[in-house]
């Protein structure tokens, strides 16, 4: 029964997606990367939501969760604040340049060769860290729910190569042939999907522990784990509070104001009103995904006392517990879409970044739009086997699979939101600048992660040979040897701005920088984003304050 909701839910999106983008000029860049600028804000948030909330989100944060609490809901809460001020600032300097790309932003500041840096940190950052954790986790998921070891006659190691490359060849159908227009549609039924699902998960799980009664197992829950939910981190934990003023805002603006998957989806809007709208819609909903994402980890620590090979398998863990084989089978096509969402779309970000940034540049000055896009494609496919191929061994991550993505993409998110920012707010700052801090943030960031673990190793020496044995303490020490990686890439974002304008100051910008506008769409703001998006900001302190 499982596997029949779920073939059928799939073929349901396919086919769906297929009949609403038949009428799609797929061939002209505006048609496959912006799916013609025609894209709802509906659409839009639900793109939004799909291309962030993947299993890697799902199972890596329900992990953490399961083990530190809910002081995790942290990355999900804050992207909020991050989201409105994205579309209240950022957003309209974007669209009233008419651009595609974040890199064609920033070539439009500085120059083309720090467009040509910033497409390949860009690209690094897909092949390497999110493309593989998608399809790993993905992965872990499928093959926790349906026990698919039992059911193939199979090792785990070798049941997750099967299902990387599984989902990975059917991404590729998606995202190379389909188009952001393909994307996007699909994105929406899998998000209305997703959150349906995505509830019923908490609402059995709480109502296993209170023996049939919901809201009886949400009290238990809370009587009996008072330590989960606690939002304030202490320095052994993987977000000290402190952290949240510091590189966590770093991280949530990098992700949501400069990534080109997400804001590939917003330059798909038919206008700037219809493009914050969209994601005004999308920073409530995700004010409110911590039910999803947070909650069902700390469910899990209760239901099986804690105990679990890795926190990674606690969310797998507990939909195999607690959904019925119809469910089971709905909900694993929901995910299953979740996670071809967020491959497609960066698979298609990619396409977008090599094809545009790329390859008029370096392969073919005078390439046609139709030679553009397929060169795109073709990379695409080449970045598609680079992830499948590198995606198992995520397996052997030390900190946890949520962990992990946000210390790798560190050293990229830092250097690169500095020279957003930079370009944004100066006008005498030379592409030198951006140049130097896009290198050199990279290595300081590199250098920083090689060193933590050496001086924690130190401390930890010390600690030994002065005798001290509590666990604790020891934790305590190791922690405090050296910054938080989310403290580094707050202080390294400061050295980089401060970098870039002494360079402004030495060697200033010969010609002054004057923004220029292509009426692409209609720019008029929405007159209600500021109303709405303070709104928003207001519900995510009060949820602080009451936790």
């Amino acid at each position: 029964m499982g596997i029949i909701s779920f073939i059928g839910f799939t073929l349901l999106v396919a086919g769906y997606a297929w009949w609403k983008t038949r009428e799609t000029d797929e061939k002209s860049a505006d048609g496959y990367y912006l799916g013609g600028r025609s894209l709802g804000a509906i659409t839009i948030a639900g793109s939004l939501l799909l291309t962030n909330l993947s299993a890697e989100q799902i199972v890596g944060l329900n992990g953490q969760a399961f083990s530190e609490g809910i002081l995790v809901m942290a990355w999900e809460t804050l992207a909020a604040i991050a989201i409105v001020l994205t579309a209240v600032f950022l957003l309209p300097k974007y669209m009233k340049k008419g651009i595609t790309t974040i890199p064609e932003f920033i070539e439009g500041r500085f120059d083309e060769n720090t467009k040509a840096i910033l497409s390949v940190l860009f690209l690094i950052a897909f092949s390497i860290v999110l493309l593989p954790t998608i399809l790993y986790s993905g992965s872990l998921a499928f093959s926790t729910m349906f026990d698919l070891p039992t059911m193939l006659g199979m090792s785990e190691g070798t049941v997750i190569w099967v299902c990387v490359w599984s989902i990975g060849l059917i991404g590729i159908v998606y995202a190379i042939f389909g188009g952001l227009k393909a994307v996007a549609v699909s994105d929406l039924i899998n998000a209305i999907g997703l959150l349906i699902g995505g509830l019923l998960i908490p609402y059995f799980g709480l109502k296993l522990i209170g023996d049939g009664d919901m809201m009886t197992g949400l009290n238990e829950l809370w009587t009996e784990n008072q330590d989960k939910f606690d939002v304030t981190g202490d320095v052994t934990s993987s977000i000290p509070v402190g952290t949240i003023f510091t590189g966590m805002m770093i991280a949530q603006m990098y992700y949501w104001g400069t990534n080109q998957s997400i804001l590939q989806r917003v330059f798909g809007a038919k206008s700037l009103r219809e493009g914050q709208k969209g994601m005004m819609l999308a920073a409530f909903v995700k004010f409110l995904i911590p039910v999803i994402v947070v909650l069902p980890g700390i469910i899990a620590w209760h239901v099986f006392e804690g105990n679990l090979s890795s926190p990674d398998q606690a969310y797998p863990e507990l939909v195999k517990e607690v959904l019925p084989p119809a469910l089971l089978g709905f909900f694993a096509a929901v995910l299953f879409g979740a996670v071809l969402s967020s491959f497609n779309s960066l698979l298609n970000s990619s396409a977008t970044l090599f094809g545009f940034d790329l390859y008029k540049k370096f392969f073919k000055k005078d390439a046609t739009e139709q030679q553009t896009v397929k060169a795109g494609k073709l990379f695409g496919l080449l970045i598609a086997v680079i992830s499948m191929s590198i995606a198992p061994f995520i397996a052997n991550a030390p900190d946890g699979l949520f962990d992990y993505i946000q210390q790798a993409l560190g050293s990229l998110s830092v250097p690169i939101l500095a020279v957003v920012v930079v370009g944004i707010l100066t006008k005498k700052v030379p592409a030198i600048g951006a140049k130097i801090v896009m290198i050199a943030g990279v290595v300081m960031y590199l250098v920083s992660m090689y060193l933590r673990p050496k001086y924690q190793e130190a401390a930890l020496a010390a600690a030994d040979a002065s005798g001290i044995t509590d666990v604790v303490q020891l934790a305590i020490i190791k922690a405090e040897a050296f910054p938080h990686f989310l403290h580094i890439m707050g202080i390294l974002f400061v050295v980089n701005i401060i970098i870039m304008l002494i360079i402004g100051l030495i060697k200033p910008k010969t010609d002054v920088y004057v923004p220029t506008q292509t009426q692409a769409i209609d720019t008029t703001p929405w007159k209600y984003a500021y109303i709405v998006g303070g709104l928003i900001v207001l519900l995510v302190l009060s949820t602080y304050l009451i936790f």
